[in-house]
């Protein structure tokens, strides 16, 4: 099927692995073809957008970019996304295939017969020559030390509480096959969150076990993530072990409370008065390559409250920027060397009835095909007690799937 699917210009293929949760929706999506879009960078995109919305009611696939909080948050960026990802862009695909255990449904004005034989007669795999890919650091093990100071110095003043810094590994002249990326780094990492999306000659290689937002209805719920130990597979005493030293955290809690507080405040501008509550908190979940701290917060929308209006009361995620959330998106641009651009933004689509699902775009690969310039983006939030060896030892684990699913392809 994702081969089928290659053959278009655009197409978003979402896949959560099979992972059932207590708020599991679709197992499999994929999107192809464009009837119509929606495309603009960081001015007045959100409200052009709601216009959009507002003119016809469509299922829509796309994303949010991180550079929308330059006119959420009246703030600016000095790094270009080399990747080049517009802030925003959402399509009405041609063809939605559902995808379960059992059934594939076709939703098109085509006949669904003839898209189901096309797809299973699409079977031939394209020749690939590998190419040797030299992955690089933007940001030197010393820098990063170095960083991490400042940064602290920062919360001493009291500038911020928690700050989550990002350093960028990227390969120039590279030259791979997305899809083969995209099925290797599903084999090894397979997350709830996972993404497959192409625009053009961009893609997005995406693993990410992170809910941003979902509304149902007039309910809204966030997942933060905050808080990561490494998983022990052939050692089940000690894999048990950093899980229960992970629960136990006081650094992780710290940074989970922070962020679940702001999301509680986010949600609370958009929600009924007294309706925002944390359904779970420190949650711990198993992942393939960690353990992560999962809080899920929930809330009872206003009426009439617009997607424009949720997004800018929410975006972009309180895990990926810290808290307070202005004043560490100032910092995040004056410290980190690269621009994030689709990274620590949203992949995942609306319904006409203006309901939605969006992830944190983590644990991803960026790819742009033209400029044959790939690369990915690790983190962690950072707090007074933090130590920055272990910080970096910590980007350095998510991103050691990125590198195993680009090297040796």
């Amino acid at each position: 099927m994702l081969r089928w699917a290659n053959r278009f210009s655009i197409f978003s293929f979402l896949d959560n692995h099979r992972y059932q949760t207590n708020y599991h929706s679709i197992e499999c999506l994929v999107a192809v073809g464009n009837k119509n879009s929606f495309i603009a960078n960081a001015g007045t995109a959100l409200n052009d957008f709601q216009n959009f919305l507002n003119k016809e009611h469509r299922r829509l696939f796309g994303h949010l970019g991180y550079d929308l909080k330059n006119e959420i948050g009246s703030v600016t960026s000095s790094y270009k996304d080399r990747n080049g990802f517009p802030d925003i862009f959402f399509f009405e695909p041609t063809i939605i295939i559902k995808l379960s255990e059992k059934e594939m449904e076709i939703e098109s004005e085509e006949d669904a017969g003839k898209i189901f034989e096309e797809i299973m007669q699409t079977n031939e795999r394209p020749e690939f020559k590998n190419h040797p890919i030299n992955i690089q650091q933007r940001v030197s093990k010393n820098e990063y030390i170095e960083t991490i100071e400042q940064l602290k110095k920062h919360i001493l003043r009291g500038d911020c509480y928690e700050i989550n810094y990002c350093i960028e590994f990227f390969a120039e002249d590279a030259v791979v096959d997305p899809l083969l990326v995209y099925e290797k780094l599903s084999k090894t990492s397979p997350n709830p969150f996972s993404a497959f999306y192409k625009l053009e000659d961009k893609w997005l290689v995406c693993a990410s076990p992170e809910r941003f937002l979902k509304r149902e209805g007039n309910k809204i719920l966030s997942q933060p993530i905050k808080g990561t130990s490494s998983r022990f597979l052939k050692d089940v005493s000690r894999d048990k072990k950093s899980k229960e030293e992970l629960y136990a955290s006081e650094k992780d809690r710290s940074e989970n409370v922070m962020v679940v507080d702001l999301v509680r405040n986010d949600l609370a501008r958009v929600c009924k008065e007294g309706t925002v509550k944390v359904d779970e908190l420190f949650g711990i979940y198993s992942f393939p390559q960690v353990h992560q701290m999962i809080s899920t917060v929930s809330g009872e929308l206003k009426d009439d409250i617009s997607f424009a209006e949720i997004i800018k009361a929410t975006f972009p995620m309180g895990s990926m920027t810290g808290a307070p959330k202005r004043k560490v998106m100032e910092l995040i641009d004056k410290y980190e060397r690269s621009g994030r651009g689709i990274f620590s933004g949203a992949v995942g689509y609306i319904t006409p009835e203006i309901d939605f699902d969006f992830n944190v775009v983590i644990r991803s690969i960026m790819y742009n095909a033209s400029e044959k310039y790939l690369s990915f983006m690790a983190g962690s939030g950072i707090t007074f007690y933090s130590e920055a060896e272990k910080e970096y030892e910590e980007c350095l684990l998510k991103a050691q799937a990125m590198k195993e699913a680009i090297i040796d392809l």
